[in-house]
């Protein structure tokens, strides 16, 4: 069987570009010669059955929700109902980042409990198995990454972080160019110190063409982990992170030759100022595939407020190219998130989607918009509620004010605007 990338260069409309072209309004000819381009993927593996999405140029901006156990807390029903909070908010992809416990097993069973596509990060397991074991980093070997990868497609994951990028050149420009942060992608970590320490280049990247067969047979989509992204604003968009996406850019060429889909991930942490030139150069240097991003974090001193700073960087990067937002809940870089955690980070993944594809006239965001707007003026409450990004937060706010059973708000009360307004 074909991949989605290889039949839409066939001039084949396949059931699932049908099922993505009704649900963004778009027609299904265009849809097919952009995903022939690899300017939009459709992450779905043939071993999935799910309600597809599509990601890149002119759909709506996707977001994503990390889930996982760690080896200080494995509990996979806590993961299990965190992952239905993420889809009942609203989010567009689950990955499963878990480090602690079963790993297959609790990754079969996202999978197949799972309504929307499923990425991983293969090398997390497969280092912390090693570790269990007692074993070092630079004890890995490369053949048990690669079955990783082939097991986890048999199993059915949709798209997988492959850190290809983070070899012995691009680490080289870190030595010349000092960071505050380092690194601070795990994968980065954790194959800079397996590179370092055995004297060898990337497995990942030495071996691509073999990741691309793997991908292809199942229909996995790349994306191609960005391991040396910064880890705070003062190392934005320095020599490292530069080599590394230029790097993504040869790896991106040669998977769409190979009729794999790929999409590239972005920075972490960046100044406001650098967001629209970096999404700009990435898409650029990558020929345009659809952009992945998390947050970015615009400011690295509001700890338990990042799902806020997260949203503030998402929107201005899906303005200006993002096509894929991953969340950022109030527990980043202090602890495990919780339940709670999970909802607020969708929510604000959501507003930040919502905004940026209002700007880009996305189908349907500006008339969401429109509808709500016109309910305010007739004091429509129930057609705000119905409206609104989350439902029952507004319903819930209302209904436990004073004025639960007016038609104005305990804020304004008598003094209300539009009531004035209206009655003259």
């Amino acid at each position: 069987m074909s991949t989605q990338i290889q039949k839409a260069k066939e001039g084949i409309i396949t059931p699932e570009m049908l099922e993505v072209a009704n649900k963004e309004n778009v027609d299904v000819n265009w849809l097919r010669d952009e995903i022939a381009f690899g300017r939009i993927v459709i992450p779905k593996n043939k071993n999935h059955t799910f309600p597809v999405r599509g990601i890149g140029k002119g759909l709506s901006t996707k977001i994503n929700a990390n889930i996982g156990t760690s080896e200080k807390h494995c509990n996979i029903s806590e993961e299990m109902e965190k992952m239905k909070v993420a889809i009942k908010y609203g989010a567009d992809a689950i990955m499963d980042l878990s480090t602690g416990g079963n790993l297959h097993k609790i990754l079969q069973q996202i999978i197949s409990e799972s309504s929307v596509m499923v990425g991983t990060v293969p090398v997390y397991g497969v280092v912390a198995r090693l570790l269990s074991e007692g074993k070092r980093i630079a004890q890995l070997e490369p053949e048990d990454l690669f079955n990783e990868i082939e097991i986890q497609a048999q199993m059915g994951v949709d798209f997988m972080t492959l850190h290809c990028g983070v070899t012995r050149h691009s680490l080289s420009f870190l030595d010349n160019d000092k960071r505050v942060c380092g690194i601070v992608s795990r994968g980065g970590a954790l194959l800079k110190r397996w590179i370092l320490d055995n004297k060898k280049e990337n497995p990942l990247y030495e071996q691509y063409d073999r990741i691309l067969e793997i991908c292809k047979k199942y229909d996995v989509t790349i994306s191609l982990g960005d391991g040396l992204r910064p880890g705070c604003g003062a190392d934005a968009t320095d020599r490292g992170q530069i080599s590394e996406l230029l790097i993504l850019g040869e790896l991106v060429d040669r998977a769409r030759e190979m009729g794999v889909q790929v999409m590239v991930e972005g920075p972490g942490h960046m100044p406001l100022d650098q967001i629209e030139i970096n999404m700009r150069l990435m898409k650029k240097l990558c020929h345009n595939a659809p952009f992945y991003v998390l947050g970015p974090l615009v400011t690295d001193s509001a700890p338990g407020y990042d799902h806020i700073v997260g949203a503030i960087g998402g929107t201005i990067a899906a303005i200006y190219g993002a096509d894929f937002l991953c969340y950022v809940t109030p527990a980043e870089h202090l602890c495990l998130p919780n339940i709670s955690d999970v909802k607020e980070g969708v929510m604000a993944g959501k507003i930040a989607a919502h905004s940026a594809d209002i700007v880009k006239n996305i189908y349907g965001s500006r008339q969401r918009d429109y509808v709500v707007s016109k309910a305010r003026r007739e004091l429509d409450w129930d057609t705000i509620f119905i409206n609104a990004l989350d439902p029952e937060m507004a319903q819930k706010r209302k209904l436990e004010s004073e004025s639960s059973n007016e038609d104005y708000c305990t804020m304004c009360g008598s003094l209300c605007a539009v009531k004035n307004d209206k009655n003259i």
